[in-house]
Order: structure tokens, then C-alpha cells, then sequence
């Protein structure tokens, strides 16, 4: 969090103009003063026209965050703190976190390996046990 706004990673920052912020009532703790101040807070961010998002990594955000998308805005809340100050904090690192691991590269795609020679006896070796065990509860003796 900076004066500017919002710092994702590196490439993408998210000014305050492209942050909307909501106040209430919050059901944490807080005493009697839960119920006279707001402190709950719920961060929003319109992702589909955000001009900050490179645009590479908005395909990617959007696919990836699908299902927390109401009409390309993502939304977050906090309310555990007594303050909403505090909340504010919680409710801007969660987004930055959430947008973080949205634009985060594709892991790489596992190499096939083969299983080694060892492990295929000793999974025919445990088959055959097993075999040999089941054979020996059938009927047929009687």
C-alpha cells in the first residue's frame, strides 16, 4: 500500500481512483461498539476495464479469479479488527494478495517420467500377494 495506490507486483500498481471502498457494521469484536460505528470494510476493484492491468495479465486474472467476478468487479471484506483503519489494511493486502496469485505464471507442466523397474515389481509383487489372499478365501473345498 502507497500513496498511489494499491502495488500488486512489480508491473502492476492499481490507483486509488480504480479502489472503491464501503463502510457498515461490522459482527466481530468490539463490544457495545459494534453496534454504532462501521467498522467492516469491503474493498472493490473493477478488473475487466482496469487500464492498469497489462493486458497479457488480465486474461489471465479473469480466468482465475471466475468465480469470485461480479460483473468484472472483485470484491473483498474485512472485519476482524476492532478499528477501520485496521480494516482498511486487512481488506488492501487480502486484494493485493488475491490479485497477486491470480497474475502469478502458470506453473511449469510436469515431465512425464517412466516408473522405475523396482516400483513395478513390487507393485506386481503386492498384486499377487494380494491375489494369493483372496484365493485362499474362496469356497470350493466343501
Amino acid at each position: 500500500m502507497t500513496e498511489a495506490g494499491l502495488r500488486v507486483t512489480a508491473r502492476i500498481l492499481v490507483p486509488e481512483a480504480e479502489l472503491a471502498e464501503r463502510f457498515s457494521r461490522s459482527s466481530g469484536p468490539g463490544g457495545q461498539g459494534v453496534n454504532t460505528t462501521d467498522s467492516r470494510v469491503e474493498l472493490s476493484f473493477d478488473l475487466a476495464s482496469s487500464p492498469s492491468v497489462p493486458d497479457d495479465l488480465r486474461q489471465r486474472m479473469l480466468a482465475r479469479l471466475d468465480h469470485r467476478l461480479v460483473g468484472g468487479v472483485v470484491t473483498v471484506a474485512a472485519s476482524e479488527h476492532r478499528t477501520q483503519l485496521a480494516n482498511r489494511r486487512a481488506a488492501r493486502e487480502r486484494l493485493a494478495r488475491l490479485l497477486r496469485d491470480a497474475a502469478a505464471a502458470p506453473p511449469r507442466p510436469r515431465r512425464r517420467t517412466r516408473p522405475t523397474k523396482g516400483s513395478v515389481e513390487r507393485r506386481l509383487a503386492a498384486k499377487q500377494r494380494r491375489s494369493e489372499v483372496k484365493r485362499g478365501r474362496r469356497g470350493g473345498w466343501d
